[in-house]
């Protein structure tokens, strides 16, 4: 995958503090979609990630708080069991997969940021 290509990655945090935890809450909804609290969607690419990185490590303890970022393939197979898991604004037919969920999250996020 070129360097430049926009993809999903799947970011987890785990934050000591709860003044560090509102902060890195509060930058990554500017970067991505939150699926749960403590988890996100970010597209972008391998670039937009480091720079995103970056600015968290601003705002992180190290050898206190912990954070993950998973790079996704555009077409995977996975299930999701129980209450909605897209957030609300996203909505998809029943018979939808994943590839076209991460396309409309991404068409979100793109009129979100232009409007911006």
């Amino acid at each position: 995958m070129p360097i430049n290509q926009r993809r999903p990655y799947l970011l987890a945090y785990d934050i000591a503090d709860p003044k560090r935890l509102r902060a890195v809450h509060r930058t990554l909804r500017e970067f991505g979609i939150a699926l749960q609290y403590s988890v996100f969607l970010v597209i972008g690419t391998t670039r937009d990630i480091d720079d995103l990185l970056a600015g968290l490590d601003d705002i992180i303890e190290p050898e206190a708080d912990d954070i993950r970022v998973y790079p996704l393939p555009m077409r995977f197979d996975a299930e999701q069991y129980g209450r909605q898991w897209l957030p609300a604004g996203i909505d998809l037919p029943t018979d939808a997969n994943l590839t076209q969920a991460f396309l409309a999250m991404l068409a979100e996020h793109d009129a979100c940021t232009k409007d911006a």
